[in-house]
This record gives C-alpha cells, sequence and structure tokens, in this order.
C-alpha cells in the first residue's frame, strides 16, 4: 500500500507541472495571435492609407506635367509666329496697305501677345504652386489623422480647395453643441498641421440633417450648425492658439447636404463639422494688379 502511495504521488508530481505548462503555452500562444492579428490590421491600413497618397500624387503630377507640356508647346511656336507677324508687316508696308503708324500700332499689339502670353505662364505656374501646396497638406493632415476611420475623418480636395469633413458622433452627443473630449484630440492634430502654414486661413462650417430640432436657446437646426461651428473655433482659439484672424465660424443648418435625408445612414453623414481651407486668392490678386499696371 505505501508502495503504491508513493507510486501516485511520483507521477503526479510529474504531470502536473506538465498541465499547468501547457496551459500557459496555450494562452500566451493565443495572446500572440491576437497581437499579430492587429499588428496586421493597422500595417495593411498604413499600406492602403499610403497607396491613396501615392495614386493622389500621381494625378497631380500627371496634370502638372500635361500643363507643362502645353506650355512648351506654346513657347515653340511663339518664335515661327512672331517671325510671321513681321514678314507679314514688312509686305504690308512695301504694298503701302498701311501707313508707317498704323504699321507701328500692330507691331505694339502684336508684342502685347507675346506679354499675354508671359502672364498666362505665371498664372499656370501659380495654379501648379498652388496644387503643389495643397498635396503636401492633404498627406500632412492624412499623416496625423492616419489611425482614424474614413467614417469619422473624411479629407479632400476639389477645384483648389481642401475639405476636411468631421463626423457628428465624434464631435458632439446628440443636440449638444459642447465637443466631446476626444474629438479635441484630433482638432489638436489638425490645429499642428494648420499652425504650421501661418498664411492658410480657413472656415468652420457646422451642418445638420433635416430632423427639425429646437431645445432652450437653439431655434432650430441652423442654430445648432452656428453654436457647433463657433464651439470648434473657440477651442482651436484657445486650447491651440490659432489665431482668430484666420478662423472664420458659418452654420449651414441642413441646406448643404451630401447625402439623402431618407435614411440613417444618409443623416448620419449630413451630419457633420466641415473645415475648409481657402485658396490663397491674393497671389491671383497680385498677377491681375500687375497685368493692368
Amino acid at each position: 500500500m505505501i508502495r503504491n502511495y508513493f507510486l501516485v504521488t511520483a507521477i503526479l508530481a510529474y504531470t502536473l507541472p506538465s498541465c499547468v505548462s501547457n496551459r500557459k503555452f496555450n494562452s500566451m500562444k493565443q495572446q500572440d495571435a491576437a497581437r499579430y492579428d492587429s499588428l496586421y490590421s493597422t500595417y495593411q491600413k498604413g499600406q492602403n492609407d499610403l497607396q491613396s497618397c501615392r495614386d493622389a500624387l500621381t494625378g497631380v503630377q500627371g496634370q502638372r506635367q500635361s500643363l507643362q507640356n502645353q506650355v512648351d508647346e506654346l513657347n515653340r511656336q511663339l518664335p515661327a509666329i512672331k517671325e510671321n507677324n513681321t514678314q507679314l508687316l514688312k509686305q504690308l508696308e512695301t504694298m503701302s496697305v498701311i501707313s508707317s503708324s498704323q504699321a507701328e500700332s500692330i507691331r505694339k499689339s502684336l508684342e502685347n501677345i507675346g506679354a499675354k502670353d508671359v502672364y498666362i505662364q505665371d498664372l499656370q505656374a501659380a495654379l501648379a504652386r498652388r496644387d503643389s501646396l495643397n498635396m503636401a497638406l492633404v498627406l500632412n493632415l492624412k499623416g496625423v489623422l492616419g489611425n482614424l476611420n474614413d467614417e469619422d475623418v473624411n479629407i479632400k480636395v476639389e477645384k483648389g480647395v481642401i475639405y476636411i469633413d468631421i463626423s457628428d458622433k465624434m464631435l458632439f452627443n446628440t443636440g449638444s453643441y459642447v465637443v466631446r473630449e476626444r474629438a479635441k484630440e484630433v482638432l489638436g492634430k489638425v490645429a499642428l498641421v494648420l499652425k504650421n502654414q501661418p498664411d492658410i486661413e480657413f472656415l468652420v462650417e457646422g451642418h445638420t440633417d433635416n430632423v427639425p430640432y429646437a431645445q432652450g436657446v437653439l431655434q432650430d437646426n441652423w442654430d445648432l450648425s452656428v453654436k457647433r461651428a463657433t464651439s470648434v473655433v473657440r477651442i482651436l482659439q484657445n486650447q491651440y492658439q490659432i489665431p482668430p484672424t484666420r478662423m472664420s465660424a458659418a452654420g449651414r443648418g441642413e441646406y448643404i447636404n451630401v447625402a439623402p435625408n431618407d435614411t440613417p445612414e444618409g443623416r448620419a453623414l449630413n451630419r457633420r463639422t466641415r473645415v475648409v481651407i481657402l485658396p490663397q486668392l491674393d497671389q491671383f490678386f497680385k498677377l491681375l494688379e500687375r497685368k493692368n499696371g
């Protein structure tokens, strides 16, 4: 009996550590698998964002190259056109069809055509520079906001204007114009990029769906959208030190929607705050002043 007791004890002493080790091993294996899945998902999203940026950059470069090709072709044609015009003037003078003063007037008009060609090239250069600055700004914004869901933050460029749409569910509670704490971190990231571009001015717009809303001092959706826009502007000014002279706040209410309001999904898309980075029109005004001068 004693011998059997020691035998059982020895077997238990041998097998129990093995069972514990297997459990630990399986637990560690599951944890490693979960970490791997998480890292792989983050990696895949990063790759997708990188490819999206590369595609956008390729498109801008293609447009810029196309414009440059057109300018080069016009420059190649310009000497021949000028030479033809000069020969035509000489022929007209020889034939006494026009007077010397008339020929001089035509010559000055032809010189003005050349000046206009330079002016057009300046405009094209300004447009190319604007597109380059916009692309750099978009890449910076996507870099700092890259870990956010596209449903929460969407960045796009249309006709030279950059739009940053931030969803209602991220910024505010239902019917509220008090910015949520988590949203302040997002606004801080946007502010970091904007502060590095001190010449840029922007507009903050509030947008709602078409569901009627009135509570307290708020009369309707338009009131709510204005309050939300000014709440965001105050945070950018007071917490992130963006000069108020660079910002404007506006409420659009339910009147500029991006989706139909007849579904919950559409109404969710329409409830948003939009940061509109305005084009630097002063560059073009200076070119116009130089031309008129």
